[in-house]
């Protein structure tokens, strides 16, 4: 497995990715949506505020995940949000996914990135060292639809503690209909 952080070379095959990606797991509607976001997130993210990390195997792109700055206004701590991730259908089950969020996660700790927070099933992105946190100890930019999908670690050796908001996220997260 090969890692890459070079997204504007790869601009169509990452779109494609996630469009599909979810397009097979939640519909047509949802595929749009995320891919749509993936163009968005490239083409409009402030390269400070962006960091995008691939996997390839055998030259194909087989995953790709995103993390984008959220600030909070009285909180000093860095914090990205991991969204989305996707693992190209055929290549599922393998860990894939697993790996990717370790590779990105261990680069957020190289540049001291404090926290890491995402949007999505417990279950799984628990086993990458996410823990539920509530939207009043960690406020989210937009009202939760699923509460219990907002997750977060702390990616330094301080305890995960509360973050003192309003918080703000990057414009094409900027949707309620994402949250």
């Amino acid at each position: 497995m090969d890692y890459s952080t070079d997204y504007t070379t790869h601009v169509e095959a990452t779109v494609e990715l996630f469009a599909s990606t979810f397009t097979a797991s939640e519909g047509a509607e949802e595929g749009a949506l995320i891919g749509a976001l993936a163009r968005r997130l490239i083409a409009e993210t402030p390269a400070g505020d962006l960091r995008v990390f691939t996997a390839w195997e055998d030259g194909t792109l087989v995953g790709g995940i995103f993390f984008t700055r959220l600030t909070y206004e009285g909180d000093p701590r860095t914090v990205f949000m991991m969204a989305p991730v996707a693992v190209a259908t055929a290549h599922q089950g393998k860990g894939i996914g697993q790996r990717l969020i370790a590779h990105g996660l261990d680069a957020l700790r190289r540049e001291d990135v404090d926290i890491a927070v995402t949007y999505g099933d417990p279950a799984f992105y628990g086993r990458v060292g996410f823990e539920p946190v509530s939207a009043a100890d960690l406020p989210a930019p937009q009202p939760l639809n699923q509460p219990q999908g907002w997750i977060a670690q702390s990616l330094t050796e301080a305890p995960l503690t509360p973050l003192r908001g309003p918080a703000r996220c990057v414009a094409a997260f900027d949707d309620p209909a994402l949250w």
